[in-house]
């Protein structure tokens, strides 16, 4: 419990910026028109690539008993994977409409 307290105490900063970046982040894509959608998801899977790359990185360096930091590096792996092939999937439909018959 007190590891828990500690980790917290230590690491008020990033967790604040983890707050504001989720928050931050579902305003801006909210306020995303519908018709723009589509377009800006092939932007985000460059993105989510970098946000697997890092997550990686995150994981590779955590220490083997840091599970807060496996935990977090591991779901942003699979977070980002999701992104990037649902991305993909909705912007291959999405030029396949553009295609002649």
């Amino acid at each position: 419990m007190f590891e828990i307290l500690d980790y917290l105490k230590d690491h008020v900063l990033m967790i604040n910026l983890l707050i504001i970046t989720i928050y931050l982040g579902f305003e801006v894509i909210s306020k995303v028109p519908t018709v723009l959608h589509t377009p800006l998801m092939s932007g985000s899977n460059a993105i989510s690539g970098i946000v697997i790359i890092g997550a990686i990185i995150l994981v590779r360096q955590a220490e083997s008993n840091d599970y807060v930091t496996l935990a977090l590096g591991a779901l942003g792996i699979v977070l980002g994977t999701i992104n990037v092939v649902g991305g993909h999937a909705v912007t291959n439909r999405m030029l396949e409409m553009f295609k002649k018959k």
